[in-house]
């Protein structure tokens, strides 16, 4: 799933070309798939796991966070040694980066234990979380809890995963083309190869293990080394898709979980399929942006059409293939840019600004808004590996290019806005070099029953498409709780934007009281249109990273 690479915006479309090095020669790039890994290397990777979490309960240091990290007191920062293997718990060792920062005990609150958060992605890094504890939707729960956030293995300082040189990162503005041509697909497909043999390159034999099974047997360990006998936790995006596979592994060990934006885990879904899925998702908020700039016509002079609008983007694109805005900004960064509209609504008012000021003569804004700079672009290139990384391992993938071109052209033509830029990520897959490539885990198919579970969903949302809240529901059972908010699209839900939404996670983390089992919520007001000379930024995302 491509959300990980979201909260980068432009840094990751250029990494989404992923420069075409020399090939090294030391791995395989025939796609060939290799043995699948059976049942029993998954119950050898399981029973290492819960040795891992005998041997770590209880024992996380914390201390004053590395300056690396920006996070200030009060947040404390930890080191948890995880194997890198988990059929060989003994032998070689990770260390993956925590924070956290103490329940608050506001209005006498007792104390519940520690609630771990994980953004998605994957790639994505949660240490910023514990920093929510004074924003007004987290501070009941901040009362009662432990706010701890963490680096997944690969990600930031967690044992970092790279598949570019350095001198591979890019440093200009892109060009990608509004509808590739075989010749560019060619030179995509052979870009793809050179990547994925990167990962390899960098990484090694650990390549293998970045997989969701290693993320959910670090999160068992990292709930032992919090002292929880049980878990409690809140996953966005991919992040619902570790937790759902967690309570499939370990529901002994499920206390209370929440399911934000889910992605769709049915396993002849994952990740082929739910990719494919998302084109129509972001071709919908895309023309939801637009609609919502003709509306406000009079604010932007977009058009007082979505037709217009587009044509007014058009108009832009094609400016900037001839002539990148301040010299920064290509259709690559343009792209990525407007790509963020699909994901947050509260972007809106910038970048249709943005666009406005662009055809008035003003590019600032728009390099403001798209344009990289050296730190977001070594972030993102890490978080792009991670991505790729557990993405190719979890699932075999199509390995003809047939079946991708096919897929692809047919799901353009009705979804053209993101379909290709999806598919070119996602390429490496094609080719990985890692033999036996794992099945994707039947999701709720544990070894026992769950206690209540939270799903928050909107009904809207490209990058998780509404059917794999109701999939999840589905699998998860008679106690999982789906709380829907109508007619939205922003990618993740709860924390600040929806109070209805907002009452229903807090009152559930809180009290363990799930609302039903399907209760819906009024969408959250649409973002007021700013002016041409407001060049405020725009509301911080629900859960993202505030700047410190």
């Amino acid at each position: 799933m491509r959300t990980a690479l979201a909260r980068y915006g432009t840094a990751a479309a250029a990494l989404s070309l992923a420069l075409c090095a020399p090939a090294p020669t030391s791995a395989r790039a025939d796609g060939a798939d290799g043995p699948v890994p059976g049942p029993a290397r998954t119950a050898a990777g399981n029973a290492g796991a819960e040795l891992a979490a005998h041997r770590a309960a209880g024992g996380l240091d914390f201390g004053p966070c590395p300056r690396a990290e920006q996070l200030p007191a009060p947040v404390r920062c930890a080191a948890l040694r995880v194997p890198l293997d988990y059929t060989r718990p003994d032998g070689p060792q990770i260390s993956l980066t925590v924070s956290r920062v103490p329940a608050t005990g506001r209005g006498g609150a007792r104390r519940q234990g520690a609630l771990v958060y994980n953004p998605g992605g994957p790639g994505a890094s949660g240490m910023f979380f514990p920093l929510l504890a004074d924003r007004p939707a987290w501070r009941g729960v901040a009362a009662a809890y432990d706010l701890v956030g963490y680096a997944p293995r690969g990600v930031g300082r967690s044992a970092p995963l790279t598949c570019l040189d350095p001198a591979q990162l890019p440093h200009g503005p892109t060009q990608v083309p509004a509808r590739p041509s075989a010749a560019y697909k060619q030179e995509r497909r052979a870009a793809a190869r050179a990547y994925a043999l990167g990962c390899a390159r960098h990484a090694g034999p650990a390549l293998a293990h970045y997989s969701t099974l290693d993320n959910v047997r670090d999160l068992h360990v990292l709930r032992a080394a919090l002292g929880e006998r049980r878990l409690t936790f809140m996953g966005a995006s991919y992040g619902t898709y570790l937790g759902a596979v967690y309570a499939t592994l370990f529901p002994d060990r499920v206390r209370r979980m929440v399911f934000d934006s889910a992605v769709d885990p049915d396993p002849r879904r994952v990740w082929y399929l739910d990719n494919l899925g998302q084109a129509p998702g972001f071709e919908r908020r895309w023309a939801d942006f637009r609609s919502w700039a003709a509306r406000h016509h009079a604010s932007y002079g977009l058009g007082a059409t979505p037709q217009a609008v587009q044509a007014s983007y058009e108009r832009v694109r094609a400016a900037v293939a001839r002539t990148p805005a301040d010299g920064a900004v290509g259709t690559g960064e343009l792209h990525a840019a407007y790509l963020q509209t699909a994901y947050y609504d509260d972007v809106w008012p910038e970048r249709a600004a943005a666009l406005a000021a662009y055809l008035r003569g003003d590019p600032g804004p728009l390099t403001e808004q798209a344009a990289r700079d050296p730190e977001t672009v070594r972030e993102a290139a890490n978080s792009t590996a991670v991505y790729t990384a557990v993405l190719c391992n979890d699932a075999p993938w199509p390995a003809d290019w047939e079946t991708w071109d096919r897929d692809n052209t047919e799901l353009a033509r009705r979804a053209p806005f993101e379909t290709w830029a999806n598919a070119f990520l996602n390429l490496p897959c094609a080719s990985w070099p890692v033999p036996g490539r794992q099945r994707p885990v039947e999701v709720g198919q544990g070894r026992g029953p769950l206690p209540g579970t939270l799903i928050v969903a909107a009904e809207r949302d490209g990058a998780t498409p509404y059917p794999g809240a109701l999939e999840l529901q589905r699998r998860l059972g008679a106690r999982a709780s789906l709380v829907t908010e109508r007619g939205a699209g922003t990618h993740g839900v709860a924390g600040g934007r929806n109070d209805c939404v907002d009452r229903h996670v807090e009152r559930y983390l809180l009290t363990g009281a799930t609302p039903g089992w399907r209760v819906s919520c009024a969408p959250h007001p649409e973002p007021a249109p700013v002016s041409l000379d407001d060049r405020a930024a725009s509301a911080p995302r629900a859960l993202l990273p505030p700047v410190v």
